[in-house]
């Protein structure tokens, strides 16, 4: 049983220290513990003090890629170097690698294919009311889109199985953490929690740049996500909504044309009607292409999840 903990950075230099002796190297149930260092396009010397702390693998980007890529270009490699289980933990030591076995344990037992990280936001002091709050709404939107129960959905302190890591595929450039739990749902796959710690703050959030861009960059994402898995859903949805506005205005008219003998000045009604009927219409023509797409994609992934199987067979 091998665990490689991959740890995504960009200029830690400072704070990779901390966070590499802190991870165990000997857990039990596991045979091997390894370090993957995946560098996204640092300009200081992370990458050197890696090597300097011996860890066992470094990837370098060729420029900054962002974290949603640099966290598939470890999830990747870790399954071509033969992990069974995958750690992904941030170089900015927030999470306590000493809580590493705690997070594989349902994995071990068979319990789980997902593992997320709780940090029981509630009682970070460092979080202000703002980031709390937007957490808990964030979390409660995302548990019920995905149908699982994770409570802390923007935690990166998570563990994979390496079926699961298989059947991963992120799209989004931003942020990995929504975007897994959605797909994980969706793919019927088993999504739990345990409780972790957090350490002091030793420095900002480069994500949480500010709470405008944040809240905007994630609902895009959310959307993506749902609409990528329930498109007839989504769009029959906004079609079904359009249609019911033209049918109200519809009726409108016929109202004042049949009972009050105005109708001549309410003629806007109908053509208003009209356009919001076949913008409708289209929109669920539309959700029933993108649903016949969305299968289409589904057999992709299931053709792609056999063709990364089949190489790390070969290579083995």
């Amino acid at each position: 049983m091998k665990l490689i903990v991959q740890i995504p950075c960009l200029n830690e230099e400072k704070t990779l220290p901390i966070t590499i002796r802190d991870i165990p190297r000997e857990i039990d149930g596991v045979d091997e513990v390894e370090i993957l260092v995946i560098d996204d396009g640092s300009t200081d010397r992370t990458v050197g003090v890696a090597k300097e702390l011996g860890v066992d693998h470094v990837i370098r980007n060729t420029n900054n890629k962002g974290l949603a890529r640099s966290f598939m270009v470890g999830l990747d490699a870790s399954i071509r170097l033969g992990a069974d289980i995958i750690v992904n933990t941030d170089g900015d030591n927030q999470y306590r690698g000493e809580d590493i076995p705690k997070l594989i344990a349902p994995i071990l037992r068979g319990e789980a294919d997902i593992v997320i990280g709780d940090r029981q936001t509630e009682d970070i002091d460092h979080f202000s009311f703002t980031k709390k709050r937007l957490q808990k709404i964030g979390s409660w939107v995302v548990r019920h889109l995905s149908e699982t129960r994770v409570k802390d959905v923007t935690s990166g302190f998570r563990a994979y199985s390496r079926e699961a890591a298989l059947q991963m595929n992120i799209v989004s450039d931003y942020s990995y953490t929504l975007e897994t739990i959605i797909q994980a749902g969706k793919k019927h796959l088993a999504v739990a929690n345990v409780p972790v710690r957090t350490n002091h703050k030793l420095r900002e959030s480069r994500l949480f740049k500010s709470i405008p861009l944040y809240i905007r960059k994630s609902v895009i994402t959310i959307i993506r996500m749902y609409a990528m898995f329930q498109p007839l859903r989504v769009f029959f949805l906004i079609g079904g909504m359009l249609c019911l506005a033209g049918l109200g205005l519809g009726l409108r008219f016929l109202y004042f044309y049949f009972f009050t003998q105005s109708a001549s000045g309410h003629i806007q009604s109908v053509i208003l009607s009209g356009v919001l009927l076949i913008i409708g219409f289209l929109v669920l023509m539309i959700g029933l292409v993108a649903d016949v797409i969305s299968f289409n994609r589904r057999l992709i992934e299931d053709v792609l999840l056999r063709v990364k199987k089949m190489e790390r067979s070969q290579s083995k």
